[in-house]
């Protein structure tokens, strides 16, 4: 499965409405809105590349609210769990001194 994030700019007072259409192509999992640069974060999830290339420049390009895009294509997940496990490896401080 291949995870991608896009960065998304939206006309102005359309954020609302630009989330809920992002939200009815099957390929997006979830969308936040957000401060900065950007008024929205989608996180969409394919099988393949094509698939991830026909959903950014096709399917929201054919949302007239959506003004600039930027997609990042991840490589590795790093869970909560990950990230607990990496630090505590090896580390029994303060047991069975």
């Amino acid at each position: 499965m291949i995870t991608a994030i896009v960065l998304i700019n939206t006309a102005r007072q359309r954020v609302k409405q630009t989330a809920e259409a992002l939200l009815e192509i099957d390929e997006v999992k979830e969308v936040y809105s957000v401060t900065g640069e950007y008024d929205l974060v989608a996180v969409l999830r394919v099988k393949e590349y094509d698939a991830l290339a026909d959903v950014v420049t096709s399917r929201f390009a054919a949302l007239a609210d959506i003004t600039n895009t930027r997609t990042m294509v991840a490589f590795q997940c790093y869970s909560r769990r990950d990230v607990e496990e990496m630090w505590s490896i090896g580390l029994d401080l303060g047991q069975g001194d």
